[in-house]
């Protein structure tokens, strides 16, 4: 099966906001893979490290509130 990285790329970017603090901190508890390439895409801080957290860019933060809207509200 041919899997769509992109589009596990945006559910995990929207799904970063459930662990937000201390302003644009994320908890990074997903996928290494699917971290790395939010980071290759400017969205992110660099995963690799010791710290449980990275940091959303102001393009990420934008991007994440976006897709959070997009995918998961309910319509009224």
């Amino acid at each position: 099966m041919a899997i769509d990285t992109d589009r596990i790329d945006d559910y995990v970017l929207a799904l970063l906001l459930l662990g937000r603090h201390d302003g644009q901190r994320v908890w990074k508890s997903f996928d290494w893979d699917a971290m790395d390439r939010l980071h290759k895409k400017g969205f992110i801080s660099d995963p690799v490290g010791r710290a449980k957290s990275v940091v959303l860019t102001d393009e990420g933060l934008a991007e994440a509130e976006r897709l959070f809207r997009d995918l998961f509200a309910k319509n009224p």
